[in-house]
């Protein structure tokens, strides 16, 4: 009977250090829970980050949570950012590094009412533009700098810039004629409030040719020194990616599976169904690992930013492939 006793006690033991072997991983979101980033909770519904022997915690992000800010404080193992953001940071003295690259195409654009007589880009001087702020404007500032449109409201051939909030009043209440949206959510939430898409004008950054790169997966460079670090990485990476494939393949899904984690209740299936078809647009065609190509235009349209550049200088060491060319070969 002691035997027996014994040998239950050691295998229970057994069991619970395998249960406790899983290496924790907290990622904090851009945004609040929304299949912007389906991949992340696919990965953790479908077991890949458990096959990774991961436990992944996913933090919501929110109007009043920094990403940045968390990471820094070291609230959070791995981030999502926009690059302008990360790069800026950088800059800042806060050593970011781009590990992986889910988003291959941006889904930013500036949406604007037809009837305002606006057709192209140049017909924005003299309007009232909503532009998101923390971090988010740097795409919109280099692209005026880039039609030589001044953003500073005084000039004659400048145009007024208005601190948009996370929502689309500006546009629907006429206080702006244009705002900035996603294509995959407010510009929806422009369409749901009654608007006719043939009442409106969008411009996609995309299009535009001054597109940065969103969405990607920051860590500090100083934790890549530690090899567990790095290994803990690349299985987050590889497990992640599954995640972000299988979403694409399998979209509405995905969408229920994040509406499974709105802890808010605040999201409807007909939203994220739509948010994550459009989300596996810019998905698609990414693998996981930066494209160099993307990154240099990233940097040469922030460089490019006039008399107030987003960064002032070429970033050096501000992305590698070291993570990725271990997790996904």
């Amino acid at each position: 009977m002691k035997k027996l006793l014994g040998g239950a006690l050691a295998a229970l033991a057994l069991t619970a250090t395998g249960a406790l072997a899983a290496d924790a991983v907290k990622l904090q979101l851009k945004w609040v829970t929304q299949a912007q980033f389906a991949g992340y909770y696919v990965a953790q519904d479908k077991g890949f980050y458990g096959e990774e022997d991961l436990d992944v915690t996913i933090l919501p992000g929110g109007p009043d949570i920094a990403p940045t800010q968390v990471i820094a404080g070291g609230g959070a193992d791995v981030m999502i950012d926009w690059m302008p953001s990360a790069l800026a940071a950088r800059e800042k003295g806060l050593p970011l590094v781009n590990i992986a690259q889910p988003y291959k195409s941006s889904g930013m654009m500036l949406t604007c009412w037809k009837d305002a007589g606006i057709e192209k880009p140049m017909d924005l001087v003299n309007r009232t533009l909503g532009v998101w702020f923390f971090g988010n404007e740097f795409p919109f500032m280099s692209w005026m700098s880039h039609l030589g449109i001044s953003t500073d409201g005084k000039s004659e051939t400048g145009v007024e810039v208005l601190k948009q909030g996370f929502n689309v009043d500006p546009l629907l209440q006429r206080q702006a004629d244009c705002i900035s949206t996603m294509t995959y959510n407010e510009y929806w939430q422009v369409i749901d409030a009654g608007v006719s898409p043939d009442e409106l004008i969008t411009f996609k950054y995309e299009d535009q040719g001054v597109a940065t790169l969103e969405d990607g997966l920051y860590v500090l460079e100083e934790n890549l020194a530690d090899p567990a670090f790095t290994d803990k990485m690349v299985r987050f990476v590889r497990a992640s990616m599954k995640g972000w494939k299988y979403a694409e393949e399998n979209p509405d899904e995905a969408a229920m599976i994040v509406l499974d984690n709105d802890a808010s209740g605040a999201q409807t299936e007909k939203h994220q169904k739509r948010m994550m078809g459009e989300v596996a647009k810019l998905t698609a065609g990414s693998n996981g690992a930066l494209d160099p190509a993307d990154y240099e235009r990233t940097v040469q349209t922030l460089l490019n930013g006039g008399s107030d550049p987003v960064i002032t200088k070429t970033p050096e060491g501000a992305w590698t492939h070291a993570i990725t060319d271990k997790a996904l070969n």
